[in-house]
């Protein structure tokens, strides 16, 4: 069974809040089965993806013509349909289903903003949308919780160093981009918070040098991404903040590999 959760770790993560946490009043699952192995799957794809999606909604209003950052969404969108379909033949709980009808709902209302011209309007919905889907997945997520072992919980965390970076960068674009409520604000905040909780339980671990020198290098570039995010609205500098995630997220996943090896 180790080897199945090792595969799930790798190609979508695994969820800090649904899975590694202990729930209260709800017993944890002695082990997992290969179909739970899936559904946790497909919820961390999912979380990782709506805050993708709602990312690169922002970054198509910002540049309406760029025809590649279009073709992404519809592509971003798609791997959430398939990683829903994951969950629907796979369970047999009721509240599970009754969710995922829910957010099938949702990324069909998604499908309709994306064949329109990016608008103001549009973008506020998306950004509602991506929330609606995180908590879905948290809350299918949580009925599926699975307690971690110390070197899982490393795999886990450098998989919630991706999902953060995008949640993160969502919330820079949306500011920006004259949405400044102050939940928006606060999520800004609170993200950059939890990354760095996340990137100090990775550096607290000892790495053999050739992995050290990637964990270093993330850090550097994150400690210059944090100075950019934090400024106060003096720069938007969106491409290039969307090339050192991009960079940033490859390093994790070679952090991961090392760590699922250690399983």
């Amino acid at each position: 069974m180790k080897k199945i959760l090792v595969s799930a770790l790798l190609v979508g993560g695994i969820s800090l809040y649904a899975a590694a946490q202990k729930i209260p009043d709800q017993p944890q699952k002695s082990e997992m089965t290969r179909g739970d192995v899936k559904i946790i799957e497909a919820t961390e794809n999912i979380r990782y993806l709506s805050q993708k999606m709602a990312k690169e909604y922002l970054f198509w209003y910002t540049y309406p013509n760029n025809a590649k950052i279009k073709k992404s969404l519809f592509d971003t969108l798609k791997k959430l349909g398939k990683n829903l379909q994951v969950i629907a033949a796979v369970t047999k709980d009721a509240d599970t289903n009754n969710i995922l009808e829910f957010l099938a709902y949702s990324k069909e209302e998604i499908l309709t903003l994306l064949k329109k011209k990016p608008t103001s309007e549009r973008a506020v919905l998306m950004l509602d949308y991506s929330e609606t889907l995180l908590e879905g997945a948290d809350s299918i997520g949580r009925t599926y919780a699975y307690r971690f072992s110390p070197e899982e919980e490393m795999l886990v965390a450098s998989k919630n160093v991706k999902y953060l970076l995008e949640r993160i960068t969502k919330y820079y674009m949306a500011l920006y981009k004259g949405f400044n409520s102050e939940n928006n604000k606060k999520n800004l905040d609170d993200s950059i918070q939890s990354l760095m909780q996340y990137m100090a339980k990775i550096n607290g671990y000892r790495y053999p040098a050739k992995i050290a020198d990637i964990r270093a290098k993330v850090d550097l570039v994150w400690y210059k991404d944090k100075e950019i995010l934090r400024n106060g609205g003096e720069y938007f500098i969106p491409n290039l903040l969307f090339d050192s995630v991009l960079f940033m997220e490859e390093k994790m996943d070679i952090l991961a590999l090392y760590h699922s090896k250690n399983l």
